[in-house]
């Protein structure tokens, strides 16, 4: 409380003592200050305890972020994530033989074609030979039974597994999941599957894993069953890349973001064609604006009554 209102308030109680009348209005104006001047206090007290609330939301709000989709990772800068970039089809070639040579063996990407590689990472004759190397379960015959045949452009990539008990039993539990949209299934999808596959390390003091699982802190809890598969010179580039661990987990999350999303670069394209044309038709429409309707619109009709 100030001191000057402090000393009023002293001086009225002096004066009703010695008999002296004092002005209600008097009264009531030091009331009414006293209370602004707490008002005033609490509303301090009460902004400063909703700030506090605030921060502390957002510190729990990254902790349950952290929880839930683990140690967020870095902003990795992707060739083909500009305005008008596209993929980097070189990329994407390696990126497959990455997929097929390390990750086929656990997961299945079903919702991919082989016929979807050609102008893209593969001629068609180089499909057509990828595609007859892998024996594909087709049928019924006319006997009704069930026969496998050499695949086709028109076939998906197979499943390393019959079905999902097998690939659980196979894995200690663990279901390697399908990986057509896993940069779109996927918290900071490609920035993500790229750390994961590069976090790989030592857990640190205090912290202890189980046997069976690998600590990653990019993973949700730390804890991964699917061990380190990318280690330099795991892959042979049939263009003469180094094949570093990096390199491999570059290649292989561009290879499955074109997968996740193979017409960006149409769309890309196409929504450019659209941009162009409306800037030409804005162009357009304001020359005729201002150059030739204004003058019609500005114009002046005298009606000479007299001739």
């Amino acid at each position: 409380m100030p001191i000057s209102w402090s000393l009023n308030r002293i001086l009225i109680q002096q004066q009703r003592g010695a008999g002296v009348e004092i002005d209600q209005a008097v009264l009531e104006a030091a009331a009414g200050a006293e209370e602004s001047v707490g008002m005033k206090g609490l509303r301090a007290v009460a902004l400063l305890g909703a700030g506090a609330t605030g921060l502390l939301g957002l510190a729990g709000l990254a902790h349950a972020d952290e929880s839930e989709h683990g140690l967020s990772a870095p902003d990795y800068p992707w060739p083909h994530n500009g305005i008008l970039s596209s993929y980097d089809h070189s990329s994407i070639r390696r990126g497959h033989q990455v997929f097929q040579t390390v990750c086929a063996a656990c997961h299945s990407a079903s919702l991919v074609a082989y016929r979807d590689l050609i102008g893209v990472a593969y001629t068609e004759d180089e499909v057509k030979v990828l595609a007859s190397e892998v024996e594909v379960q087709d049928g019924p015959n006319d006997e009704g039974e069930m026969y496998s045949r050499p695949g086709k452009p028109s076939d998906h990539f197979q499943n390393p597994y019959p079905n999902e008990n097998a690939a659980r039993f196979a894995n200690g539990g663990a279901y390697p999941p399908d990986l057509s949209l896993i940069t779109k299934a996927r918290h900071n999808g490609q920035n993500y599957v790229f750390a994961l596959l590069t976090g790989y390390r030592d857990p640190p003091a205090g912290v202890s894993v189980r046997e069976g699982l690998h600590y990653n802190p990019y993973f949700v809890g730390g804890a991964i069953a699917m061990p380190k598969m990318l280690t330099d010179g795991g892959v042979e580039y049939d263009d003469g890349t180094v094949a570093t661990e990096s390199q491999m987990a570059k290649d292989v999350v561009t290879f499955l973001s074109w997968a996740a999303e193979p017409e960006m670069d149409e769309r890309k394209l196409a929504g450019f064609k659209w941009i162009l044309v409306f800037t030409l038709a804005l162009f357009s429409a304001g020359y005729f604006k201002r150059w030739k309707w204004s003058p019609v619109k500005s114009r002046k009709l005298v009606l000479d009554v007299i001739n």
